[in-house]
């Protein structure tokens, strides 16, 4: 951890570098108040040790400078002048603790270490972290399906690695729950695990999701912000629906995962953090490769360990495990003993759930709410079977050719045939529908455009 001493005695600074040095932590001096200001508008430092009398600036102006750049910074202020209103003044503008000279280093190290605590909290309420969210504990992950049991030996295979890895699937199938699990099987499982949806930011935020921005980089950028892959230092950042991606930001994720240097936007400060990087798509990437939306190059870096999460029609074996799982946790949020009826069940597994296992997941929810006695019955399960497909529904289906092409053939008719009744049902509101089928609002509005659905 980065750590900025101002002191304009030679022979004190030289100490408290050697010190500081020792216990591990990266220096950087400065005997000038002036020179202190435009170091920490230009880097970012755990702590910020400062005399208070200096030429050029005092330590309360470097004190106030620190905490507008970065509010996580510990702010210690030393000097030989102590006195209570001077200690009071400090404390006002924010200092962390106030030192008077002499002192002896351990107590400096003491107050830095309960900083590191203050730091580690403020960098989690920056990244949302919930308190329950404990990312060393292996993820539940269910399934018995060959296919499932494939892509979950290959996320065992490269957790304990530090290679990049992407996952690829349709959404709802699991990606975040499986990059939730390379990241409690690596050596990085008691750091941060930050998750960022590519698709879900605008794309001018994007970059500075990522990056982070310094004071002034826009109107309205009154302080230095950290991005997501500066605050996951030393843990790993999950980038899902990467293949929305802008062309131009996707040159600057190449440039990071190659060389690990970044800078923060309106900024010319390189820095380097140390994160790994977990990737998903549910778009076919070679694809984007070929229409020229999508960097080769790219590609190539972050398919370094591809695992391929198969979709819930391809592992119908899967669902009553599922079911089982659901209705347990279930059973405790809402705090009652729930079952489910055979003929439910039937038409659960029936189904062909075009939004994988989040849709079941939901379905279920929904069920449980619905049934007050706690069963959960056939009509509680509001979904359309595929035995519900009428034949005039699959008129243009040829039973021939590849079993594959069959089988994508079919899927798009009851694609096309559920956003349709859909958007029916619910008046043509795309939000509410994009919601109800547990899909991104943008993959509606491109299946819309593929199966020509007016409105």
């Amino acid at each position: 951890m980065k750590v900025l001493v101002v002191e304009d005695n030679q022979g004190m600074r030289r100490m408290l570098e050697r010190t500081l040095a020792r216990n591990g932590y990266d220096v950087v001096s400065t005997s000038r108040g002036d020179n202190a200001i435009d170091l920490i508008r230009n880097d970012t430092f755990f702590a910020v040790i400062s005399d208070l009398k200096l030429p050029g600036s005092d330590g309360l102006e470097i004190l106030k400078e620190a905490k507008k750049a970065d509010e996580r910074t510990i702010t210690i202020i030393i000097t030989a002048f102590g006195s209570v209103e001077t200690a009071v003044e400090a404390m006002k503008q924010g200092a962390d603790d106030f030192l008077t000279k002499p002192f002896d280093s351990n107590l400096l190290l003491v107050q830095l270490e309960k900083g590191r605590d203050r730091y580690q909290l403020l960098t989690e309420k920056v990244l949302l972290k919930q308190s329950s969210n404990d990312m060393s504990q292996m993820p539940v992950i269910v399934g018995k399906s060959d296919s499932f049991l494939k892509a979950l030996h290959q996320a065992r295979q490269v957790g304990p690695l530090d290679s990049t890895v992407l996952l690829l699937g349709e959404s709802g199938t699991g990606k975040e729950v499986f990059a939730k699990a390379v990241h409690s099987l690596s050596p990085r499982k008691s750091r941060h695990f930050v998750a960022i949806n590519c698709a879900a930011i605008p794309h001018d935020l994007l970059e500075n999701e990522l990056f982070g921005h310094e004071r002034g980089a826009y109107t309205g950028a009154d302080r230095r912000k950290p991005g997501k892959l500066e605050l996951a230092n030393g843990g790993s950042v999950f980038l899902d629906e990467i293949g929305d991606m802008a062309p131009p930001l996707q040159a600057k994720v190449l440039r990071f995962l190659q060389e690990k240097q970044f800078e923060r936007v309106g900024g010319n400060t390189t820095l380097s953090v140390n994160v790994r990087i977990i990737a998903a798509t549910n778009q076919n990437l070679t694809t984007l490769v070929r229409q020229g939306k999508f960097r080769e190059d790219l590609y190539y870096r972050l398919s370094v360990f591809p695992i391929s999460i198969p979709p819930l029609r391809e592992r119908t074996e899967d669902i009553p495990l599922l079911v089982d799982h659901f209705i347990k946790c279930l059973m405790i949020e809402f705090n009652k003993k729930l079952r489910v009826l055979p003929k439910a069940m039937e038409r659960l597994s029936a189904y062909e759930w075009p939004g994988n296992v989040r849709e079941l997941q939901n379905v279920l929810e929904r069920a449980a709410i619905l049934s007050s006695d706690g069963v959960i019955r056939p009509e509680h399960v509001a979904v359309r079977a595929i035995r519900d497909i009428s034949d005039a529904d699959l008129s243009d289906l040829l039973l021939e050719g590849p079993l594959q092409t069959v089988v994508d053939k079919a899927r798009q008719i009851i694609e096309k045939r559920m956003i349709t009744d859909h958007l029916e049902q619910f008046g043509w509101n795309k939000s509410t529908v994009a919601k109800e089928l547990d899909i991104n609002y943008k993959t509606l509005l491109n299946k819309m455009k593929q199966y020509e659905i007016g409105g």
